[in-house]
């Protein structure tokens, strides 16, 4: 469809240095262990500056996997569980922004995982925009959700002798992002 006006088109850059892709799983059904990838790229366009418009990829590099104990990272990197060497990313593509309330977001996508792709939802707190002291237009935003890690074909666990398991298979998904205005398009 086209219009008079020519749609201009901004794009957004993640800033690395304040952002955090972060997760945290049940371990022997009593504790949390948190991890995050600390190696990601994004695309993201708006219709000027309205969020609600975005075209959203996010490629998270499965090798940046950081749980603070080696030895689990390499687990978590093995065919166990995201098999790096033939799976290198986690891929995500959002597809709609739909606002909740005045500063809450639904964000649906689709997920993929061991080229496993699965629609997920997703809670988006909208923090704000500022600008930094260097000029730059900054915007944050909070990414929250749950997703069930066995729909991803990432199964691996082992049964406890008290009853459950080793491992849940609800993941938390939990992301701070600041992003960067680049330029209009």
């Amino acid at each position: 469809m086209k219009t008079s006006e020519t749609l201009i088109k901004t794009k957004w850059v993640i800033d690395p240095a304040h952002s955090e892709f972060g997760f945290k799983v049940k371990h022997l059904m009593i504790t949390n262990v948190k991890g995050v990838f600390r190696d990601f790229q994004t695309n993201i366009y708006t219709s000027g500056d309205d969020f609600t418009t975005a075209e959203i990829e996010v490629r998270i590099n499965t090798e940046s996997i950081d749980t603070g104990d080696e030895k689990r990272d390499a687990h978590l990197k093995s065919p166990d569980f995201f098999n790096v060497e033939t799976h290198p990313q986690i891929i995500f593509i959002g597809k709609k922004l739909e606002r909740a309330k005045e500063d809450t977001y639904i964000l649906y996508g689709d997920m993929a995982i061991r080229e496993v792709t699965i629609p997920v939802k997703l809670d988006v707190e909208f923090a704000g925009r500022m600008t930094d002291p260097y000029g730059n237009e900054k915007a944050g935003f909070v990414v929250e959700g749950k997703i069930s890690r066995k729909e991803w074909e990432l199964n691996w666990n082992t049964a406890l002798e008290t009853g459950g398991v080793l491992v849940s298979d609800e993941v938390r998904i939990s992301c701070e992002i600041q992003i960067i205005k680049q330029s209009n398009q």
